[in-house]
């Protein structure tokens, strides 16, 4: 991780970071499986969870510093759309898998300013 963050912007070095977290949970046996029957049961494990959220978090420390990436968004909120991109496309690697996660970081791009959908209100 740090390796990435000392040659990339931070927001190139997350998407380098989620390739190699998609690769390692396609290669590694049985972690998908695991990932989705603690999805099912409304719970991933405390330690993946932390480790995965931990490593998100540096990322987007480092991109609230050079104004990379959005400030509104916690680590959490990006674990559970990787969770949910992993569990979407089965775990293969795909360029479905690839576009995802490139939408994961497209939405983590600084906002010139909030939108609403039509019809709301902003409290």
């Amino acid at each position: 991780m740090a390796d990435l963050l000392e040659r990339y912007p931070p927001d190139v070095a997350l998407r380098a970071w989620l390739d190699r977290y998609a690769r390692f949970t396609t290669t590694k046996s049985g972690m998908l499986d695991t990932l989705r029957a603690a999805a099912a049961a409304g719970r991933i494990t405390p330690q993946t969870r932390e480790r995965v959220t931990t490593a998100i978090r540096t990322f987007l420390d480092r991109a609230a510093q050079t104004g990379a990436l959005r400030t509104d968004v916690t680590a959490e909120d990006v674990a559970a759309m990787l969770y949910g991109v992993f569990l979407a496309t089965g775990g293969e690697t795909s360029d479905q898998l690839g576009r995802l996660l490139g939408l994961i970081v497209d939405a983590l791009a600084p906002r010139a300013a909030t939108r609403q959908p039509a019809g709301s209100t902003t409290s």
